[in-house]
């Protein structure tokens, strides 16, 4: 089983999204943004890694919002999502084809990763 962290970016009633480049497994589909947990690594420690990497920005991680484990066709991950802030920089393009902020209103216009899916019936009823 895969450990992988992802973040819940909020600026003001809008969150974070991210598009999976076309040429990645799950291409194209949108997620919050994350990936592994390396060796030694803690969950939080990997999720300001990954945040540096794909957007190049720092972020506090706060409180745990869920997490829960999903089986893909080619791996099962254990998904834990974390509050986020962004307390350095401005989020960039560097892993992702597009990001966007969204309203919780405007979930069902995209096409998130499987794995996302009860993380997004969770926020709909907040």
């Amino acid at each position: 089983m895969t450990q992988v962290v992802a973040a819940l970016i909020w600026q003001g009633d809008r969150f974070l999204i991210c598009r999976r480049p076309a040429h990645k497994a799950r291409g194209l589909l949108w997620e919050f943004v994350g990936g592994k947990v390396e060796p030694g690594e803690t969950k939080q420690q990997a999720l300001i890694r990954e945040c540096r990497e794909e957007l190049d920005v720092t972020v506090a991680v706060g409180e745990q919002f869920m997490e829960l484990t999903h089986v893909y066709p080619d791996l099962t991950v254990h998904l834990t999502l974390f509050h986020a802030s962004i307390t350095e920089g401005t989020p960039r393009l560097l892993e992702h084809s597009e990001i966007r902020w969204i309203r919780v209103s405007e979930i069902d216009d995209y096409e998130f990763c499987p794995a996302d899916e009860e993380i997004l019936r969770r926020l709909k009823q907040l």
